[in-house]
């Protein structure tokens, strides 16, 4: 795989972890995790890692999650609620400033948004180019939800997954690689 210019989070998923360059998650930068629909099981694929960092006292963000954080399950998948951010914007520019500052701040280990909902789908062009500059800055994972119909539009984030429920009920995932730093991927995971 290819070298990354900057540290990573382990996956917890081996097969991912040796397709993603530097062997992980990108600390200081964006990466855009397009789902087909919401409730795929697409925050599955990001719990080993938050799990990591909270466990190690690190802090998260959630902003604008669309759906309640349900305590319980978070706890059960290994994350520390003492550790767990949620911002809950009443507008749309309020979202994407507290994402914004969320990245920046270099206490901040992670930053999970979800803000194409609350734009109704017209996320400004720039948003993105902001969120990856303040990713850079402040130097946690930076993940962003959104559409798989944004899959087709140009965007700034080094890395850009795809994600698929698996054929058959099996509750896997199936990710494609749409971008990242190296040569392209070959195959869906």
């Amino acid at each position: 795989f290819a070298a990354a210019p900057a540290p990573t989070l382990a996956t917890g998923f081996p097969r991912l972890d040796a397709e993603l360059p530097g062997g992980g998650w990108p600390r200081g930068a964006l990466t855009e995790l397009l789902a087909e629909h919401s409730g795929i099981g697409e925050l599955a694929l990001l719990l080993p890692a938050l799990a990591a960092l909270t466990a190690a006292g690190r802090t998260v963000v959630l902003g604008a999650p669309p759906h309640g954080a349900h305590a319980p399950a978070w706890a059960a998948a290994g994350i520390r609620l003492d550790c767990l951010r949620l911002v809950l914007p009443r507008r749309p520019r309020d979202a994407l400033w507290a994402g914004v500052e969320a990245l920046r701040c270099g206490g901040v280990a992670a930053t999970l948004l979800w803000l194409d909902g609350l734009f109704r789908g017209q996320l400004p062009a720039n948003s993105l180019r902001r969120l990856h500059v303040a990713a850079g800055e402040g130097g946690g994972g930076a993940f962003c939800f959104r559409p798989a119909q944004q899959a087709r539009e140009a965007s700034p984030a080094p890395l850009r997954l795809q994600l698929q429920a698996a054929q058959g009920g099996s509750g896997q995932l199936r990710v494609t690689l749409l971008k990242r730093r190296g040569p392209p991927a070959r195959q869906p995971l």
